[in-house]
């Protein structure tokens, strides 16, 4: 009786809890939904299937039934547990720390107007840090700037001033 029960079992094979399939599933439901959530520019970049590309430009169509969205995710998810998802996975990261990467650069770039603005002593810094910038352009974009803060008006040379260090800062710490 054993035998009949045991005979068939590899060794190797795990047993699963109920528990941790349900985890599984709804692990690739998340994937699921966060495939959905990009828009079709990066999604392009992610190695999926016929099928799978079709079910995902389905959900975009049912996003404003969410009851229907809400089941053919599950439906992403269940088609998602025949394929190895490991390039996915690999390709969405990559999606989020290119996402990163530009956000710290442009926090970067906030950081060395706000001292450009605060700080007079950091004019000479960025000079020497970024050579290339117009020099003249970055102090007439500065009194500008700081005229606009004194008199309350519309922040124009403020934006203009991120405009002018964007390129300059991205470009360098890019490498």
């Amino acid at each position: 009786m054993t035998e009949f029960l045991h005979g068939d079992w590899d060794e190797d094979e795990e047993l699963k809890s109920k528990t941790q399939v349900k985890r599984e599933m709804e692990a690739l439901q998340k994937l699921g939904e966060e495939l959905i959530s990009l828009p079709p520019t990066l999604r392009a970049k992610i190695p999926l299937d016929e099928e799978l590309q079709d079910a995902i430009i389905l959900a975009d169509k049912l996003s404003k039934k969410r009851e229907a969205l809400r089941r053919h995710i599950q439906f992403i998810g269940r088609l998602m547990r025949s394929r190895d998802i490991e390039p996915i996975e690999q390709a969405l990261a990559v999606i989020r720390n290119t996402n990163q990467a530009a956000t710290r650069k442009f926090h970067l770039v906030e950081t060395w107007r706000d001292r450009l603005l605060a700080e007079p002593d950091s004019l000479t810094e960025f000079v020497a840090d970024y050579p290339e910038v117009d020099v003249q352009q970055l102090r007439q974009l500065l009194r500008q700037a700081k005229k606009e803060q004194e008199k309350e008006q519309p922040p124009k040379a403020y934006r203009e001033l991120f405009q002018l260090l964007k390129p300059l800062v991205t470009k360098i710490d890019a490498g």
